[in-house]
C-alpha cells in the first residue's frame, strides 16, 4: 500500500536488462552512442515528427528549465498555473535556467489554466519597456491536483498563446498517464495542438532517472545542446540513460506502465467511492485526492498505507472524525492486492 508518488516504485525488469546489456563494452559518450540514435528514431516516430530534435536528461527539473530557458529572455515571463510544478516544485529552477525571467501564475479548476483568464491576462499585458514581456506559457500534464487537460483544452490554450505570439511548453511528467488516459496520440497532445516543447518523463512511470526533450523546431537545437552542457546536465556515460529510454520505447513499455498504474488509480477510485470518501479533484491519470475522516487515516497507516497528507498535516488534537485530505498515487507497480487492502482497510474504519 505505497501511494506516496510513483516515483517511489522500483524499475521494470526490461529497464535493468538494458542497462545491463548497454554496460557491455565501449560507448562514445556525450549522447554520441549508438543507443542515443536508436532513441532519437523511436522519438521521432512516436510523436509522428521526423523533423524533431530529441535530448535526454535525469531529472524532471533540468528538462522543463532547461526547455524553457531556450525560448524565453531573461525580462519575459513565463504564463503557467499556479499550481504547476515549475512554480510549486522546483525551487525556482526554470527563473534560474532562464536567467531571471519570472512566472506569472494564472488559476483555474484543478490545476488547469482557465482559458479565459489566460486570454485576458495576454490581452491586457502591458508591453513598455518599463514591463515585463509576454514569453511562453507552460502546462503541467497531468496537473499537479491530478486532473488531465483534454486535446481540446490544450489545443484552446495554444492558440491563444499562438495569437499572442507565445510557444508553448508542455511538462510532461506524467505524459504517458495523460495520453493513455485521453486514448489519443503523443502527436495529438503536442505539435498537432500547437505545443512547441515536451518534457516526456520518465522517472514516474517506471525509469530510473531519465526524461527526453523533445523540440518540435530543430531550430532551438543548439541553444538546448549549450544550455545543458552549461548547466551541467550533459551526461558522460550518456548510453545509460540512452538504454532506460530505449527499454521504455521497445514494444509500447512506456503504454503497458502507464495503463497499469491508471487502471490501479480507477479501481482505487471506485473503492474511495463505495467506501464514502470524497473525491476532492477530478482523477484524470494515476493522481486521486482523497478526504475521509481522521480514524481511518490512522488505521490505514498503522496498517502500513504510505502516502502523504495533503494540502498540510491535521490539525492537532483534532477529533478522530475529523475529514482530513490526502493525495494517493498508484504507480506501474502497484498491484490489485494493495488496492484491495486499502479499500478494505479504509472501510473497516468507517
Amino acid at each position: 500500500m505505497y501511494l506516496a508518488s510513483d516515483n517511489t516504485s522500483g524499475v521494470p525488469e526490461q529497464v535493468l536488462a538494458a542497462l545491463t546489456a548497454a554496460n557491455d563494452g565501449f560507448a562514445l559518450g556525450y549522447g554520441a552512442d549508438a543507443l542515443m540514435d536508436r532513441v532519437r528514431d523511436k522519438i521521432r516516430a512516436l510523436f509522428e515528427a521526423p523533423e524533431a530534435a530529441v535530448y535526454l536528461v535525469a531529472t524532471g527539473t533540468a528538462a522543463n528549465s532547461l526547455a524553457i530557458a531556450s525560448y524565453i529572455q531573461p525580462w519575459q515571463t513565463v504564463y503557467c498555473h499556479r499550481h504547476a510544478h515549475i512554480e510549486e516544485d522546483e525551487c525556482c529552477a526554470p527563473e534560474f535556467y532562464a536567467g531571471g525571467a519570472k512566472l506569472t501564475l494564472l488559476d483555474g479548476a484543478d490545476a488547469k489554466i482557465d482559458a479565459d483568464q489566460l486570454e485576458q491576462g495576454l490581452a491586457s499585458a502591458p508591453g513598455g519597456v518599463h514591463h515585463v514581456q509576454k514569453g511562453l506559457l507552460s502546462l503541467t500534464n497531468i496537473t499537479e491536483r491530478g486532473a488531465r487537460y483534454s486535446v481540446a483544452e490544450v489545443t484552446r490554450l495554444c492558440a491563444i498563446a499562438k495569437a499572442h505570439g507565445l510557444p508553448v511548453h508542455l511538462d510532461g511528467a506524467r505524459f504517458s498517464n495523460a495520453i493513455v488516459a485521453e486514448g489519443c496520440s503523443p502527436a495529438e497532445m503536442t505539435w498537432k495542438a500547437g505545443v512547441d516543447v515536451v518534457s516526456f518523463g520518465g522517472t514516474k512511470n517506471g525509469l530510473m532517472g531519465v526524461e527526453a526533450v523533445v523540440f518540435f523546431d530543430p531550430a532551438k537545437a543548439w541553444e538546448f545542446e549549450l544550455r545543458r552542457k552549461r548547466g551541467g546536465h550533459l551526461f558522460s556515460k550518456h548510453r545509460y540513460l540512452s538504454a532506460q529510454m530505449d527499454a521504455y520505447l521497445t514494444d509500447d513499455l512506456w503504454r503497458d506502465l502507464a495503463t497499469t498504474a491508471n487502471a490501479r488509480a480507477a479501481a482505487l477510485e471506485a473503492g474511495l467511492r463505495e467506501a464514502g470518501a470524497r473525491l476532492v479533484h477530478p482523477r484524470g491519470g494515476n493522481i486521486l485526492f482523497a478526504e475521509f475522516p481522521l480514524k481511518a487515516h490512522e488505521a490505514l497507516r498503522k496498517a502500513g498505507a504510505v502516502y502523504y497528507d495533503w494540502p498540510a498535516p491535521p490539525p492537532e488534537g483534532a477529533s478522530p472524525d475529523h475529514p482530513h485530505q490526502c493525495r494517493l498515487v498508484a504507480s506501474w507497480s502497484t498491484t490489485e492486492a494493495h488496492v484491495a487492502d486499502f479499500v478494505e482497510i479504509l472501510k473497516g474504519a468507517l
